[in-house]
């Protein structure tokens, strides 16, 4: 029986700090996954959803708070076709099907994340393109894009500008860009608008905190 996806980043605990008009969740919501003590693969709880592993990652805090913040607030999501970069297990696309989009299309590099991106899909009961391509090759996004949406994708240098260039020729087109991110080094603050932040329960053994203050930003309009 398919899984809401929702479920997966509704962790106990959660204490989403205020940004704008954004409220805070019920801190007491449940959660669905124990994490193991040796920080390996997360261990499904009875009611939680189907999901796999198969691209080797699990959803970090960037993942988890994008996708927590696009079922929160559907309004943005709802009607439009949807990218997702960088989408590793498919957490954030699932979540943006699952949110009302017209269509998503999940980019990865990986093989193996298009594997795990279509299986997720297929288990949460809803329609996401896995497509294994560098989206950030194209001058342009696909025609008809309305959002974009890009997590934890600030680690590199080089990473950093290629994504920024085609996050700015998106927003050209009319697109809104939606980033997720916990303090990387080379996120642009200065070209960003923060909307919501989250804190979000991580693993030790593959974080250096176990929460990550992750923060919603979107692109900034850029002067005159």
């Amino acid at each position: 029986m398919a899984q809401d996806v929702s479920s997966y980043t509704a962790h106990r605990g959660w204490h989403p700090a205020h940004a704008g008009a954004v409220g805070a969740r019920d801190p007491a919501a449940p959660g669905w996954l124990t994490r193991s003590a040796c920080g390996s693969a997360p261990k499904r709880t009875p009611g939680g959803p189907a999901w796999t592993r198969r691209s080797g990652r699990s959803p970090g805090p960037p993942g988890e708070a994008l996708a927590r913040y696009l079922l929160d607030h559907p309004e943005i999501v709802r009607g439009r076709d949807v990218i997702d970069i960088a989408s590793g297990s498919g957490l954030v696309a699932i979540a943006a099907a699952l949110a009302g989009a017209a269509a998503v299309t999940a980019y990865d590099i990986d093989p193996l994340a298009s594997a795990a991106i279509e299986a997720n899909a297929a288990a949460n009961a809803v329609t996401v393109r896995a497509v294994c391509a560098d989206v950030l090759d194209r001058d342009l996004p696909p025609p008809g894009t309305g959002l974009v949406l890009v997590a934890d994708a600030f680690y590199q240098r080089d990473l950093a500008t290629r994504v920024m260039r085609f996050a700015s020729r998106a927003r050209a087109c009319g697109a809104t860009v939606l980033a997720a991110d916990f303090g990387r080094a080379y996120l642009p603050r200065d070209r960003l608008t923060p909307l919501a932040a989250y804190d979000v329960p991580g693993q030790l053994v593959t974080e250096d905190a176990d929460t990550k203050h992750t923060t919603i930003w979107t692109l900034a309009e850029r002067s005159a």
